[in-house]
Order: C-alpha cells, then sequence, then structure tokens
C-alpha cells in the first residue's frame, strides 16, 4: 500500500429499497496517490458519489475494504472535506461565520482568535475580500460556491472530496471556478476526488480520468491526462490533445449513457 493514500480493494455497495436489493456499485479495485487530481465521469447512480460517501466514513462498503493512509476507514474521516452539489449555506450567518463554522464544532474546536485568523487568510484565498459581513441570499452563485469552498478548506483536510460542485453555475462561471480549484489546490498540494458528468471539465482539471459504466458500477477505463501543468482552463479546450482525450473517452462513455436513460 505504499505511496497510496486512498485504497479501494474489492469495495461494493447495495441498497436495500423495501424488499428490493440495489447494487450501486460492483465490487471495484482503485489506488489514489497522494497528491492525485482525480475524476469519476459515468452515468447518475453507477456509484460515483457513494464512492465518496465511503472515502469520508458516511457509508460503509457492503463488500471489501477501504483504507485512508493505510488505515481501515471505519468512522466518520475527518481528514477529508466535502463540498457537495448545494452550498448547503446558513442564510442567517455571514460568509465570515459561514466558513468558520466548522471550527466551531466539538471534533474541531478552535479558539476564537485562531478561528479569526484562520477565517481571514480563507477569504483572502477564494478572493471574497469585503464580503465577510454579506449574508448568502446577497452573494451571486459563484460568490457562494468561494465561501462553501473557503469553509471546506478551512481546517486543512488532506483530500478535498467534490461532488458536482460547480454543477449549478452558468459556463463563465464555471470556467472561473475551474481556475480557481486549480489554483488553491496546487497551492495546497492536496489530494483530489471530483465527480461530475461533464466529461470536458474532468479532462481539463484531473491527472487521472476513471470512467465508471451503468449501474451497478464499475470502472470501464482510467486514462491519464498528459496535458501539461498549469493550465490555461480559458484556452484548453482547444489544443488538439484535449480534443484527442475526449474523443478517446467520449466513445468509451456514450454507450454507457444511454444505458442510464433506458434504465
Amino acid at each position: 500500500m505504499a505511496g497510496s493514500l486512498i485504497k479501494l480493494e474489492g469495495i461494493s455497495k447495495t441498497f436495500q429499497r423495501d424488499s428490493n436489493a440495489i447494487m450501486a456499485l460492483s465490487p471495484t479495485d482503485l489506488s489514489i496517490e497522494r497528491g492525485e487530481f482525480v475524476a469519476f465521469v459515468g452515468p447518475s447512480g453507477c456509484g460515483k458519489s457513494t464512492i465518496l460517501n465511503m472515502v469520508a466514513g458516511l457509508l460503509r462498503p457492503s463488500e471489501g475494504r477501504l483504507f485512508y493512509g493505510g488505515e481501515a476507514v471505519d468512522d466518520l474521516n475527518l481528514r477529508v472535506g466535502y463540498m457537495t452539489q448545494k452550498d448547503t449555506l446558513l442564510p442567517w450567518r455571514t460568509v465570515t461565520d459561514n466558513i468558520g463554522s466548522p471550527l466551531e464544532l466539538a471534533c474541531r474546536k478552535t479558539p476564537k482568535a485562531e478561528r479569526l485568523d484562520k477565517i481571514r487568510q480563507m477569504i483572502e484565498l477564494v478572493g471574497l475580500g469585503g464580503f465577510e459581513k454579506h449574508y448568502p441570499g446577497e452573494l451571486s452563485g459563484g460568490m457562494r460556491r468561494r465561501v462553501a469552498l473557503a469553509r471546506m478548506l478551512i481546517y486543512n483536510p488532506d483530500t478535498l472530496l467534490m461532488d458536482e460542485p460547480f454543477g449549478a453555475l452558468d459556463a463563465q462561471l464555471k470556467l472561473v471556478m475551474h481556475d480557481e480549484i486549480q489554483r488553491i489546490v496546487g497551492i495546497g498540494q492536496k489530494t483530489v476526488l471530483f465527480v461530475t458528468h461533464d466529461l470536458g471539465e474532468a479532462i481539463a482539471l484531473a491527472d487521472r480520468v476513471v470512467v465508471f459504466s451503468s449501474r451497478p458500477g464499475r470502472i470501464k477505463v482510467i486514462r491519464s491526462v498528459d496535458l501539461p501543468r498549469p493550465r490555461d482552463v480559458f484556452r484548453i479546450r482547444f489544443a488538439p490533445r484535449f480534443t484527442e482525450l475526449h474523443e478517446e473517452l467520449w466513445d468509451q462513455l456514450k454507450d454507457e449513457v444511454k444505458k442510464g436513460v433506458d434504465t
């Protein structure tokens, strides 16, 4: 297990719905190295988010074993941060208070002076200076995403679990956030597991793209993205190699997407 931060050994997940057993994820093996940015793409319901939930310790595999840093994940994994499709900001709390909320939890209780210093650092990092006292309802969609990102980063997790974090943004804002996440991840040298339905987004951001089949999900193909870093996310889609990778991966994905729609 040397070098692997996250290791999946034959993990699967079956959900019980009344009298029906629904297998979301077939037995799956995968290793993630420290500092890697790995994107998961595949049809809805193929187990991508389920894997993130198991890495976070929110779900347990039905079969197999999952390791983080060489230790089995049997409970909540406090070494990861999680950013979901919805920002889940507290509408009655300001930007400052939303960002600092993880540091108020018993498991991460932080003295007030230290908490305020960390909040200031995060606000600067994500470019929200001047909006400290604003409430979520006063912010644009992109700003709300920045608050959610800062809230995840404030306790300095080793790994960022990101489940379609920019899916609700328009195309222009999404590109801006791609640039931001690339910059921030580079500064902190974070490991990232990134779930998306946007194949272009996966190729633009990731070191490796993992394509899943339709439910029950299995890994169909894994491709390294041999595009140099740092990447210009505003222009990279015009690069010939980007087009080649997109065509290759779409050939693997298109039939699975159709199966997912049919089922």
